[in-house]
């Protein structure tokens, strides 16, 4: 038998073996503990921004900025038609107006697009620029998802050296999982229409993965589907009404709130309370191409 003090030396290093290994195993049980514990990335919320003009009506922008300030959101897309334009003597001045109308809400991101209004010529393309602050067109991601923002501002149709960018950008990004065409004008929305996938922006959607295709211009609430793709016309957020004027039909000033999770993406359409609507929210499956699915 071994004497005393060399059984509790011995024990004393098991011990302090054992120690060791006991609190290796409590560190990873408490590393996988915190893993298994944690929440899920938060989902991803912004909104798509409608046109301003043409001929806008007094103060539906600011309130329609004011209701998405309250939702904060991550960033705002904008489909463009920031100013009424037209005239290079008043494009300086309008586009210090509008800056004085966004100050207080600075903080929110804003991409917006190039609109027939913003831009009608080589002068007024460099004021775009300089003043809203981004390219005639651009893409950029923000967690899953990838936008390219395009320049349809001169013409309905998308220009060969915007599809050429547009093909380019898409090959670029393929890893993003969630993907949006945006753009001024609906380019598409005679092709959707009467569904045919022939023509370039679909056949470029279908090729790289790109779900959700948004316009303005017509400041109309539209939304229509083509294989596999969601097409959205954006509420006015300011620009005069057209057509009947009612709700039902599309008419309204407002916003849509996009919400991702995942690859995943929740559509709400959001229509002015107070004064200015009825603060009516709305799935996007409740539309259609002529407005209410169900009216």
């Amino acid at each position: 038998m071994l004497p005393v003090s060399l059984r509790r030396s011995s024990l004393s290093r098991v011990i302090k073996k054992s120690a060791g290994w006991i609190a290796a195993v409590l560190a990873l049980a408490g590393t996988a503990v915190f893993l298994l514990g944690q929440s899920p990335a938060a989902p991803l919320r912004f909104v798509i921004l409608g046109d301003r003009m043409g001929e806008v009506v007094a103060g539906k922008y600011e309130a329609v900025w004011k209701a998405i300030a309250a939702e904060k959101p991550a960033f705002v897309v904008g489909v463009g038609d920031s100013i009424q334009g037209g005239s290079d003597a008043t494009a300086e001045t309008e586009w210090l107006d509008l800056g004085r109308i966004l100050e207080p809400f600075r903080k929110i991101p804003y991409f917006p697009s190039a609109g027939n209004h913003d831009i009608w010529n080589e002068a007024s393309a460099t004021l775009y620029v300089k003043h809203a602050g981004r390219p005639l067109h651009y893409s950029f991601d923000q967690g899953p998802v990838h936008f390219t923002m395009l320049d349809n501002s001169l013409g309905d149709a998308l220009a060969p050296g915007e599809l050429a960018f547009l093909e380019e950008d898409l090959k670029a990004h393929q890893k993003q999982p969630v993907k949006f065409i945006v753009s001024h004008r609906p380019s598409w929305i005679l092709n959707v229409v009467v569904k045919n996938p022939d023509f370039p922006l679909a056949q470029l959607a279908a090729k790289y993965g790109v779900e959700y295709v948004v316009a303005g211009h017509v400041h109309e609430m539209m939304h229509l589907s083509l294989e596999g793709v969601e097409y959205i016309s954006a509420p006015s957020a300011g620009g005069h009404l057209r057509a009947s004027g009612k709700y039902e039909d599309g008419w309204f000033f407002g916003y849509i709130v996009a919400t991702v999770n995942g690859t995943d993406v929740q559509f709400s359409v959001h229509e002015l309370g107070a004064s200015h609507g009825e603060g009516r929210v709305t799935p996007l499956s409740d539309w259609g191409v002529v407005g209410l699915l169900k009216k």
